[in-house]
């Protein structure tokens, strides 16, 4: 087994972070999203945080399970208290793909790909994703939750996952340090949240995030996909609009992709 994910050590490499003495840590949670969101109702802090050594109901976006083997990935949930609309809720989750895909990068050598919004692939398999939930009103976002699962160690799937999941154990056959990959984890969304916590410094974070999508996903442009949404439909990716969404060329004009899920169109 790996070793368990210490709280003290965390709370205390990470204290110059927003997460400084608000990280928690759980041997067994039911989802550390829902537990997150119940905590923000009950005014927990802007960058607190809640990591599981496993989840027993663990959720993924689309009302999707998450599979979450004991002691073997990381799953964590991060409360964000922004300044932003409900329609920009969107950002946060695309900041958190670009801040995942450096942590592991910077960790393991890996470079994973971000599948529009929320996945990360490495080898055309997803190890990791990315659950956004938030408390609105019609105006402005009350706290977002930034929930965050990662397949690290896992050595095997069950096979209904095993065709379309991997772990970064799969991908480097080695065992990862997942305190590691968390504090790389976390101290990559500090930054990230940062950019997007001032609305005098918004616009050239969306920017930026932006051209870097851009740059990091092979998803975003030039790709043929099929489009979970409405009556579903097929066409090829054509970058993202200025609100971060999708937009793809179909037979019948472009169409902007707003919740539906994009997987990658076969023959």
């Amino acid at each position: 087994m790996t070793a368990l994910l210490d709280t003290d050590l965390l709370n205390s490499v990470l204290g110059d972070t927003i997460f400084a003495g608000k990280i928690q840590t759980f041997s067994t949670i039911d989802s550390t999203n829902t537990h997150a969101m119940r905590e923000a109702q009950n005014g927990a802090p802007h960058g607190a945080v809640m990591v599981a050594e496993e989840q027993t109901a663990g959720r993924g976006r689309g009302a999707h399970a998450w599979h979450s083997e004991p002691h073997a990935g990381l799953y964590a949930s991060i409360v964000v208290r922004p300044s932003i609309r409900p329609a920009d809720a969107l950002w946060l989750s695309l900041a958190t793909g670009l801040g995942v895909q450096r942590a592991v990068e910077n960790v393991t050598g890996l470079v994973a790909d971000i599948r529009w919004p929320n996945d990360l692939l490495l080898n055309g398999r997803k190890f990791a994703g990315i659950l956004t939930e938030m408390n609105a009103e019609a105006t402005r976002v009350r706290y977002a939750v930034i929930g965050i699962g990662m397949n690290v160690n896992h050595g095997a799937f069950p096979p209904e996952l095993q065709e379309t999941a991997t772990s970064l154990r799969v991908e480097l056959d080695r065992t990862i340090d997942r305190s590691e990959l968390l504090i790389a984890t976390l101290r990559a969304m500090h930054t990230e949240i940062a950019a997007l916590m001032h609305p005098q410094n918004f616009a050239a974070a969306t920017e930026r995030i932006l051209d870097r999508m851009e740059q990091k996903s092979t998803w975003v442009r030039g790709k043929r996909v099929v489009v979970e949404e409405a009556e579903g439909y097929t066409g090829v990716t054509a970058g993202l609009n200025a609100l971060g969404f999708l937009q793809v060329a179909t037979e019948s004009g472009i169409r902007t992709v707003l919740s539906g899920g994009v997987r990658e169109a076969k023959g």
